[in-house]
């Protein structure tokens, strides 16, 4: 089947792809070997699973301290 990307950058998925994934809004994307992956996405506030965020953090081993670095880093001025 084909998609369609049109002049705005977007693409036109087929129905009958599209209808295999009934409620999904989001994927996320990637490319790999030069095709185009798409995953589907759950969104979900931040506040109604704090907790398994808390637990990603931690299993990738990132403190407070990281945090305070990076979000120092973010707000710094470019000269």
């Amino acid at each position: 089947m084909l998609a369609k990307l049109t002049t705005k950058n977007q693409l036109t998925l087929p129905k009958e792809i599209v209808k295999e994934f009934n409620g999904v809004e989001y994927f996320d994307t990637s490319v790999q070997d030069g095709r185009i992956i798409l995953v589907p996405v759950k969104m979900q506030p931040l506040d109604a699973n704090l907790a398994g965020v808390r637990k990603k953090m931690n299993d990738l081993g990132i403190t407070p301290e990281d945090i305070a670095e990076a979000v120092t880093w973010a707000r710094k001025k470019e000269s």
